[in-house]
């Protein structure tokens, strides 16, 4: 069976078989099934390398079944990324914005064709898995717990890192700043034990500028999720944020608003991850 095998896996190397989806199936079906066979109880050094290219060549298969749309969202994703990571890698320039009594610190810097970025660090009690479910699989939840966000809509999910979302911003105190919404193409990604969620402004088809919303804009933006250096079982939280409030707002008015927000979404996501922990420990009792 395994010659046979490596016989299908070549077809799917020429091009006029390549652009069969239903070979292409078969070959990755044909190859997982073969490697389970060999790899018994503890998997050979070169069986696991197998399976590392294996998973390699079913991205790159599901990346040449995307659409050309789709493929563009993909490359938004991680266009934010690439640029949310050099800026982040830089540290020079970060000025004090905010820093609270519990450690919690907002920075900011001007940078150009950019403008201002804030970057929030704190140290939350959960581990990443745990905030990364709360933040990227629940995220159609986040207005249950975060009073700043209306709402979270998942418009289309491209692949397994990709998705582009509209959220409704709930208005400032006193109407400072009036309701907003964003449209947004979102990478999740994983390197090694950490974790970013980078995303920047798109369009969508199915949801053009809203009536009552002023569409505002935003990006690069990321959230970082790494074990603490200190504490494994916690996590160093980093976002990057960086947005267009579009209308005539005062600078001074932008930066307060935003600075603050941070530090707000910080202390929601305390408390919705401390609430989820004393359920889940409630039903397993």
């Amino acid at each position: 069976m395994l010659p046979a095998t490596f016989k299908l896996c070549a077809g799917i190397s020429y091009r006029h078989t390549r652009n069969m989806t239903g070979l292409r199936r078969n070959a990755m079906m044909a190859i997982t099934h073969e490697l389970s066979k060999l790899s018994g109880p503890g998997p050979s050094t070169w069986v696991k390398h197998i399976r590392r290219s294996n998973s390699l060549l079913c991205s790159r298969i599901e990346e040449e079944t995307l659409s050309e749309s789709e493929q563009g969202y993909v490359q938004q994703g991680q266009l934010a990324l690439q640029k949310s990571i050099n800026i982040l890698s830089d540290q020079d320039g970060w000025q004090t914005e905010i820093e609270t009594s519990t450690g919690d610190k907002v920075l900011s810097k001007v940078l150009p064709d950019i403008g201002k970025v804030f970057k929030l660090e704190v140290v939350l009690d959960q581990q990443p898995d745990d905030l990364y479910e709360e933040l990227v699989d629940n995220i159609e939840k986040m207005g249950e717990w975060n009073p700043n966000v209306k709402q979270v809509k998942i418009l289309q999910k491209v692949g397994q890192d990709t998705m582009v979302t509209h959220e409704m911003a709930s208005e400032t105190p006193g109407n400072v700043v009036g309701p907003r919404d964003f449209v947004s193409v979102r990478c999740a990604k994983r390197r090694g034990s950490t974790c970013f969620l980078a995303g920047m402004a798109t369009q969508h088809p199915s949801m053009p500028e809203q009536k009552g919303f002023v569409r505002a804009e935003n990006g690069p933006t990321c959230i970082v999720l790494k074990p603490s250096t200190d504490d494994p079982n916690k996590t160093q939280f980093t976002w990057l944020l960086n947005l267009d409030l579009k209308g005539w707002i005062p600078k001074t008015v932008i930066n307060r608003v935003l600075s603050q927000t941070q530090v707000d979404f910080a202390n929601h996501l305390r408390h919705r991850m401390a609430s989820s922990g004393g359920m889940e420990t409630a039903m397993a009792c």
